[in-house]
């Protein structure tokens, strides 16, 4: 089977149901997406699958519709993406754990709007659990990142 992740095609070697996060730590050996609950509720194994903020611990491999990206392959080597950027300059991270999911997540909304207001980051942020109560940072980068992306 072939996966492109990251803008790499990637052929695989797997069972057709290996969940996609396994396929990404196992095989592929990026890190970022993490396990949490396994029952797709916590958001730390979030990836994009063409776009689409999408948990990997749920999708099968063989049911993966579209390119994968990873929080590895969110910035280039030169820039982290705004998103990125946005988490270290307000200092969002504790522990750091569930931080790829909840910078996937917010990329994701800021794609498919572009100047959110507190209800909407509240209501794309909340899906992705967070247990060091971060919630104001996190909905303080998702505003800078929007205004780094819309370039005001």
């Amino acid at each position: 089977m072939q996966l492109t992740v990251n803008g790499t095609t990637h052929t695989i070697d797997v069972e057709e149901d290996m969940p996609l996060l396994w396929v990404l730590r196992d095989e592929l050996g990026l890190t970022g997406p993490k396990y949490g609950c396994g029952i797709s509720q916590c958001g730390a194994c979030t990836v994009h699958i063409d776009g689409e903020a999408v948990r990997s611990c749920s999708i099968a491999a063989a049911d993966v519709w579209g390119s994968v990206t990873t929080i590895e392959g969110l910035g280039t080597p030169d820039a982290l993406h705004a998103v990125q950027a946005a988490w270290v300059e307000h200092q969002v991270a504790q522990c750091g754990y569930c931080q790829s999911g909840q910078i996937m997540a917010a990329a994701a909304l800021l794609t498919d709007t572009p100047d959110p207001n507190d209800a909407e980051i509240d209501d794309a942020m909340s899906a992705n659990l967070c247990r060091c109560g971060t919630y104001p940072r996190i909905r303080a980068a998702v505003k800078t990142a929007a205004a780094k992306l819309r370039g005001t």
